[in-house]
């Protein structure tokens, strides 16, 4: 029997879906495996731009359907849905990151203009998705990076309302074909924060000059440079501090989609390595036989299993925000850098066990080795994340409030809060649940019982040997314990996901033994920072656990990663 926790296109039906998303779903995924996997390949090989790809989606109205929220909509069907948006990245990153990439970048591009009151601009936009354009977020720079405090794209006023821009982006995917750049500059007769402006540009104007390809990759991720571009008042999206919170609030919602990208890459690669390994015999025996291959490929199944219930849990909280409950602030950085961490996990573990096939050119494996590598670093790094993540810990472990239940959101909604978020700030102020209710529910689960004594002393070490303010500007300890607080919010929204799904609960207990070991690392690492003090050593070697082993459950988690093997191989 096929597993039903993993993507499997050969048995994919998403039923909990409406009609005409699941049209869509399972067009776009016969139409890549239509294509095959040799052509997949040498796509990817060759760096092609994805005009084959794009024609499709434009042909089924793809993006129209999925990216214009309802009250810019033509169509009943066409609204902005985070849960079949996730299904969707999944399914992009399951057969290339290429692909994912322009369609994640058109997100971002999507974002500032969605946030906005320009009418006209919001019509225009959605004429362009409806001819199958795709859209580019033109924020960051070669000097500075994603530094928008310090953007050299140049706003001078015309004289007629408008203005004349001029400077350079980096990194600006779909910057070569976009129907709509959304770019970030500054006015140069207006100082400070009121300067910012967010204006819609068009790739194809005269003025617009582009420049390369910064990588060696149909991912198109390019470098442009406006020459005394004419912006009219039309094509002036925010001024002002509206038009920063319109860049944060757009990573915000673009951010998430990393995730669900990173499950999709890790399951195509785990068919193959499993089916792999199962099949090759060395010394008389499969390579599947040896205990120290089981235990990477099974450490490497559960721990992607957990990628997936964080995120589909993550899904409701982003569905269900509003200014009363932003939790999602919390849950959406988590899915940026914890779970496309877990994804480097998975993908080194399995390549631990095949080895030399992982760099062979006619397998899925060695495109998914590197690609997996990139979702840690885009829309913000590991690190600037963590420190996001840290401003919660306190709040999120010591003083939980009461809110309603969030429930299992796979209803056809549009998610307009996304779009009004608000001022980028006041982050000290939220709010959680206690999450000491979803490890209270899997008490029985002898590693889930095990991991909540760790969380436990988390809480101690913030009441009795949080860093001082000495330590608190040194962003190497800070880090360490950025990552033991991301292991609870992880272990979290994992408990509350398997009790929303009936998870089997040898392979709960199978992966809460791989985050007892985790925890124990990273208090290891805490342990020989620099400035931890005594206190802080003491608590950390405190905090050590061994998983509670259990070889019968470990055999049985075993069973249903073997019985992955030939079960999906794409066709030729």
């Amino acid at each position: 029997m096929a597993d039903q926790l993993l993507f499997n296109p050969r048995t994919y039906d998403p039923a909990h879906f409406d009609p005409e998303t699941r049209r869509l779903l399972r067009a776009t995924v016969d139409w890549f495996e239509a294509r095959g996997k040799r052509r997949l390949i040498e796509d990817y090989r060759s760096r092609v731009w994805l005009e084959d790809f794009l024609a499709f989606a434009a042909k089924e109205g793809l993006f129209a359907t999925f990216l214009t929220p309802a009250p810019d909509a033509a169509r009943p069907d066409q609204r902005w849905d985070t849960a079949r948006i996730a299904a969707l990245n999944e399914i992009f990153g399951f057969y290339g990151l290429d692909y994912w990439y322009a369609w994640q970048v058109t997100i971002l591009g999507l974002g500032p203009v969605w946030q906005s009151d320009n009418a006209a601009a919001r019509a225009r936009t959605a004429e362009l998705l409806s001819q199958g354009e795709v859209f580019a977020f033109g924020l960051s720079e070669k000097s500075h990076g994603a530094d928008i405090y310090s953007t050299d794209m140049l706003l001078e006023p015309d004289g007629d309302g408008g203005f004349r821009a001029t400077g350079s982006k980096y990194y600006i995917g779909n910057g070569n074909a976009a129907g709509l750049v959304s770019v970030f500059g500054r006015r140069t007769d207006v100082e400070g924060p009121d300067g910012y402006v967010f204006f819609a540009a068009d790739s194809r104007h005269p003025a617009y000059r582009l420049v390369k390809n910064v990588v060696d990759s149909s991912k198109y991720v390019s470098e442009f440079r406006l020459e005394d571009y004419p912006v009219a008042a039309e094509d002036v999206l925010h001024t002002g501090r509206a038009a920063f919170d319109a860049a944060l609030n757009t990573v915000n919602v673009g951010k998430f989609n990393l995730c669900t990208a990173s499950i999709g890459i890790c399951e195509h690669a785990m068919y193959e390595a499993v089916t792999h390994a199962h099949n090759r015999i060395l010394y008389g025996r499969p390579v599947t036989a040896f205990p120290h291959v089981r235990r990477e490929l099974a450490d490497a199944y559960v721990r992607l299993v957990g990628m997936k219930l964080f995120s589909d849990r993550a899904v409701d909280y982003f569905r269900s925000a509003g200014p009363d409950d932003r939790r999602y602030l919390l849950f959406n950085p988590m899915t940026k850098m914890k779970v496309t961490t877990e994804g480097e996990k998975v993908i080194d573990l399995m390549w631990d066990v095949i080895a030399a096939k992982g760099f062979e050119k006619d397998n899925y494996f060695a495109q998914a080795a590197v690609e997996i590598r990139g979702l840690p670093k885009l829309e913000g790094t590991v690190h600037v994340n963590l420190a996001l993540i840290l401003k919660f810990m306190r709040n999120h472990l010591l003083d939980p409030v009461a809110y309603p239940e969030v429930p299992t959101r796979l209803d056809a909604a549009d998610d307009g809060f996304l779009f009004r978020q608000g001022p980028a700030r006041g982050l000290g102020s939220i709010r959680f649940h206690d999450w000491r209710t979803a490890f209270d529910a899997y008490a029985r689960v002898p590693n889930v019982a095990r991991f909540r004594e760790q969380a436990d002393a988390l809480c101690e070490f913030v009441t009795t040997a949080a860093p001082d303010e000495a330590q608190s500007r040194d962003l190497d300890l800070l880090l360490a314990v950025g990552q033991l607080f991301a292991l609870v919010v992880h272990g979290q929204l994992i408990l509350e996901q398997a009790g929303l799904t009936g998870l089997d609960e040898d392979v709960l207990d199978e992966l809460f033994s791989v985050l007892v070991r985790d925890f124990s690392g990273y208090a290891v690492e805490l342990h020989g920072k620099d400035s931890a003090d005594e206190r802080q050593q003491s608590w950390a070697l405190g905090a050590i656990r061994r998983p509670v082993v259990d070889e019968a459950r470990s055999a049985r988690v075993w069973e249903r990663v073997e019985a992955l093997s030939g079960v999906y191989e794409m066709a030729p």
